[in-house]
């Protein structure tokens, strides 16, 4: 009889996990949560058990898709080992919440962690930029969504660049294509206005990504102002929560960030015609303002000229007036002496030679006597 097989502990434990890697290098097990623990704000520590038994789980609060509580149903994937100390665990590869009663607890109790940091604050919002020239566009390349919003785009607009960042956008890689689409987004040398996000309806379970922590924060901590677009009204993820905005679908998403070329060029022509119609009626105005201007004009140059006519006239019979020949031809004489206009008698002497002029002519005297001034 062949002697049996004998081998150290160390041995055993490598052995089957050698078995173990190439029988199941990992299972997804799905299970209710129990004896939850974080240690070290880093490791995790939980089982996952059914009706009729239990097994262990390790992992780093990496992996966690926010905050657990016990009685939650996960699907976790893992690998099967044996640690020489501890014995018989899983290590955890991913974690996903299963059933609509254990997501919505865990999209509430992280709703209100977020929450209490501010991450859907009012007053963090950023108004879009309306509309944008360039769009970072978070999606599947195969969805109805990118159909969608493509050609609700192109539709009103047109002629915006849109940079598409293909990314699953339901099952467990979604959670990291997506939070590294923001981010290769925010590195880029010349960033889009905007990153849209977006997907089209479906079922709680395919949703959730979207209520994943990593996600929701990557969404709020985006330099570039977010819009994100679920098509799914009777749920509003926590990832359109920590949006600038949210749309209720891929179309709607569209329609918000660029208004209908249709109705601006309408507003165009009515405000083509309203101008029209303002500025004949200024023309008009204006023609009429000159006409009374002209009319105000010449009548005041008429009254100005009367005026100075009439000043004229005045100033013409003071003249003549004082026109030395008029007041000769009344009979009066101008006497010199010596050249110069003689006005006082007290500028005359006996004897004076002066000249006297008359309306017709003048002629020369000599001063016989003087009256009324030195003598």
């Amino acid at each position: 009889m062949d002697e049996p097989l004998i081998i150290s502990v160390s041995e055993f434990i490598d052995l089957l996990n050698q078995t173990l890697e190439f029988a199941y290098p990992s299972v997804t097990i799905l299970g209710e949560l129990s004896n939850f623990k974080i240690s070290n704000n880093k490791w995790i520590y939980f089982d996952l058990k059914d009706e009729k038994a239990k097994v262990r789980f390790f992992g780093t609060v990496y992996h966690l898709p926010g905050p657990l509580e016990d009685g939650m149903m996960l699907k976790v994937r893992a690998v099967p080992r044996v640690h020489p100390q501890y014995g018989f665990s899983l290590t955890v590869q991913h974690i996903a919440l299963s059933g609509e009663g254990s997501i919505k607890q865990a999209s509430e109790l992280l709703k209100a962690q977020l929450m209490t940091e501010g991450l859907f604050a009012a007053e963090r919002k950023r108004i879009l930029p309306y509309p944008p020239a360039k769009i970072g566009l978070i999606t599947s390349a195969e969805s109805a969504a990118y159909t969608d919003f493509l050609k609700i785009i192109n539709q009103r607009w047109g002629g915006l660049e849109i940079i598409l960042n293909n990314v699953q956008v339901q099952g467990e890689p979604a959670i990291d294509q997506i939070t590294q689409a923001i981010t290769q987004f925010n590195q880029m040398a010349s960033p889009p206005d905007i990153l849209v996000i977006t997907r089209g309806g479906g079922s709680i379970d395919d949703l959730q990504i979207f209520n994943h922590e990593r996600v929701t924060r990557s969404v709020a901590g985006s330099r570039i102002p977010t819009l994100v677009a679920i098509g799914h009204e009777q749920d509003i993820s926590l990832a359109e929560l920590a949006a600038d905005q949210r749309a209720s679908t891929p179309s709607n998403a569209a329609e918000l960030l660029v208004p209908d070329k249709k109705d601006i060029i309408q507003q165009l022509n009515m405000t083509k015609q309203q101008m029209a119609t303002h500025l004949k009626y200024s023309l008009q105005m204006l023609k009429i303002t000159v006409s009374d201007y002209k009319k105000e004009l010449q009548s005041a140059i008429m009254q100005n000229l009367a005026q100075c006519q009439n000043y004229l006239q005045k100033q013409s019979e003071i003249i003549a007036l004082l026109d030395p020949q008029a007041i000769l031809r009344r009979g009066y004489a101008i006497i010199y002496r010596q050249k110069q206009i003689v006005r006082q008698i007290s500028e005359l002497n006996k004897e004076d030679s002066v000249d006297v002029k008359l309306n017709d002519g003048s002629f020369e005297a000599t001063v016989n006597n003087v009256k009324g001034g030195k003598e």
